[in-house]
Parts: structure tokens; sequence; C-alpha cells
């Protein structure tokens, strides 16, 4: 018989561990623990900069496409006649309301800021929509300021709430361009859209047919009318929160877009510069961001150069940029400001540093040369 000792007495492969070996098993594991956390927060670390590279990509590129499509429709209607660009014209919703000035060309640049020019830009877009075709109308009679109607030589394109420039035969000293819209009344023949009438009497439900504001003298025969139709007059700029926005006047109530409607986020800078002609080859030779002052000056401008900046949403540990991001505007433009970089090419420093801890995040450029095709088609 057994006894209790040898019952309970165990062979030396079956004892537990000692407490050495468990301590060096718990180190042994901490260890594994560890090296696997560092790789998956690596991993996940890579991932997130992947991620947030690819969302800053798309807004990037949706950005430039949003302001590609635009300024390719810029000055429809308005670059009709060119000798009618750079005219100012002046438009009022209703009587109390305060005037809206503007000149009349496709592509207006403002630079920065006064107290810093690399500042993002801001980019406004003068065009006409019409379901028709857009001609000018020709005035055959002279259109005193107080007259209701315009007597021209074919209002063909002409509808009811089409948005109108008046624009003067010889422009000067108090002859500047007017914004109106077309209404139609039959109670009286002056008031009555026909082929050779525009009237514009203002009225509850049309305005923009404010008389005072249109010259003392009147317009002279052989003025003319740009028929702009659902006019758009559209302002891009970066908002305070490093975004793509953007600001409409309304034809419908005569009110801008406030607070101006965010588009893409992560959009921190945006540059433009105008393509011009300077002799008269019909080929770009210079781009700068001088806007014009005198027709001479906006029939020169052929082409718009834009580059948006585009950020990571990713804050990086470390410091991933060194310095402001390059636009390589290539070797054979001249370009004011620009020095050269790559080898040959030419480059333009595009400013972050307003943006906090900049040196943390990582930056994309993409860049664009939009024809204007509207003034070169009527040039």
């Amino acid at each position: 018989m057994r006894t209790a000792q040898s019952i309970f007495s165990k062979h030396p492969s079956q004892r537990g561990f000692t407490l050495v070996e468990l301590m060096v098993g718990l180190v042994l594991g901490l260890l594994t623990v560890l090296v696997i956390s560092q790789v998956l927060a690596l991993a996940e670390g890579k991932k997130r900069t992947i991620t947030m590279g690819s969302d800053a990509q798309v807004n990037g590129a949706l950005s430039l496409f949003t302001l590609q499509r635009d300024v390719q429709m810029a000055g429809y209607g308005a670059a009709a006649s060119p000798d009618a660009l750079g005219c100012t014209v002046t438009g009022k919703y209703d009587a109390s309301g305060a005037s809206v000035v503007f000149p009349l060309a496709p592509v207006v640049i403002t630079n920065g800021t006064s107290t810093d020019t690399n500042a993002p830009d801001t980019i406004t877009v003068l065009q006409g929509r019409t379901t028709n075709f857009s001609a000018p109308m020709v005035l055959k009679e002279d259109h005193p300021q107080s007259s209701n109607y315009f007597e021209v030589t074919s209002s063909f394109g002409a509808v009811v709430g089409n948005m109108m420039i008046a624009v003067p035969k010889v422009q000067g000293s108090g002859l500047a361009c007017t914004l109106f819209s077309v209404t139609n009344n039959t109670a009286s023949p002056a008031t009555t859209l026909g082929p050779t009438r525009v009237p514009h009497a203002a009225t509850a439900a049309s305005k923009w047919n404010q008389n005072s504001i249109f010259p003392t003298s009147g317009y002279a025969s052989g003025s003319y009318l740009l028929n702009m139709g659902s006019m758009v007059y559209r302002t891009y700029s970066i908002s305070s929160a490093n975004s793509l926005q953007m600001a409409e006047l309304s034809p419908v109530n005569g009110v801008v877009t406030d607070p101006p409607l965010e588009l893409y986020p992560q959009i921190v800078n945006l540059q433009a510069m105008y393509g011009k002609d300077t002799n008269g080859d019909g080929v770009v030779d210079t781009y700068d961001n001088v806007t014009p002052t005198t027709n001479a000056g906006w029939l020169q401008v052929l082409a718009i150069r834009i580059a948006v900046v585009a950020r990571s949403n990713q804050y990086e540990k470390e410091n991933v940029t060194a310095s402001a991001p390059q636009w390589d505007v290539g070797a054979n433009a001249t370009i004011t400001g620009a020095t050269t970089c790559h080898g040959a090419s030419k480059c333009i420093s595009l400013k972050v540093s307003h943006v906090p801890e900049w040196e943390h995040y990582r930056f994309k450029v993409y860049d664009t040369i939009v024809p204007l095709r509207n003034v070169l088609w009527n040039s």
C-alpha cells in the first residue's frame, strides 16, 4: 500500500515555476508588448499621415477645379465688346440700399493685404448666364436719365429679369456703366418689352432700376447694352479657419452671402496672377498681380494663373516642413518675384507661417493656368 507522502509527491518535471522564472517571463512578455505597441503606433501614425494626406489632395484638387471652372466662364456677356472692359459699373438694388460698384472685368485679383502682400489673395469672377446668345444691343436713340426704357436696334435675347449693363458710347468723366434689370409691363407701350425696346422700370417685384445712378447726361445713341442674364458675381478667398470660401452677390435680393459659404477645408493659401500679352501678338508674355486700371490694360489680360496650398490635418510630432512651399512656375515664365530653383525652374514662396505650428504639418501646392476664352474669342 502507498503512503500519503508517496501519493502527493511529484516528479521533478511536474513542479511549478520558481519566482525567478516568473519574473523573467513577465519581463519578456512586457518587452514583447512594448515592441508590438510601438509597431502598431508607428503603423497607425503612418496610416493617419497617408489618410490625411489623401484628404488634403482631394481638398486641393477640388478647390482648384472649382476656381478653374468659374474662371473659364468668366467674362461671358461682359467681354462681348472689348472696348467696355475696365468700365466702372454701378448698380443699386433699391433706393434705400447702398450702391454696388465693380469694374467690368472677367476676373479681378486683390493681392493679399495692405500690410502683407504674401497673405492669401482674393479672386472675384464676373460672368453672364443666359439661355440665349448674349450679344450687345446698340441704342438707336438717346436715353435720358429719367427714361424707363432703352430703344435699341434689336432686343434679341432680352428676357424679363435679365441683368444688363449699359455702356456709354464714349467713356469718360461722368459717363460710366450702369447695372439694371429688364422689366415688362404691358399696361403701357413704353414699358412693354418688344423687338426694339428694353424697359427697366422700378417696381416692387423688380429692383435694380434706380434712375438716379444713371449718368446725368444719359446715354447717347450708339451706346449699347450687355446682356448678363442671371449675372454671377462671386468672390473666392481664404477664411480665418483655413478654408476656401465663396461669397456671391444675389441678383434676386441684392445681398452678398454673409457669412461666406465655406467650400473646402484645410486650404491655407490662394495666390493668383494675370497673364498679360504686352506686345499684342496674342501670346502671354508675363505674369504679375498688378490689376489694370485702363481699357488698354484689361485688353492685355488673356489668362489667369492660380495656385492653392492644401494642408494635411495630421499634426506630426517632429518638424516635417522646414520652409515655405515653393510654387514652381517653370523656366520660361516671366513672373515678378520668382527666383531660380529646381535647376533652371523659377519658384515663388507661398506663405504658410500664418498657420499655428506650421512646421508640424505637410503642405502641397496645386496650380493651373486658365485662358480667358471669352476674352480671346471676342478680342
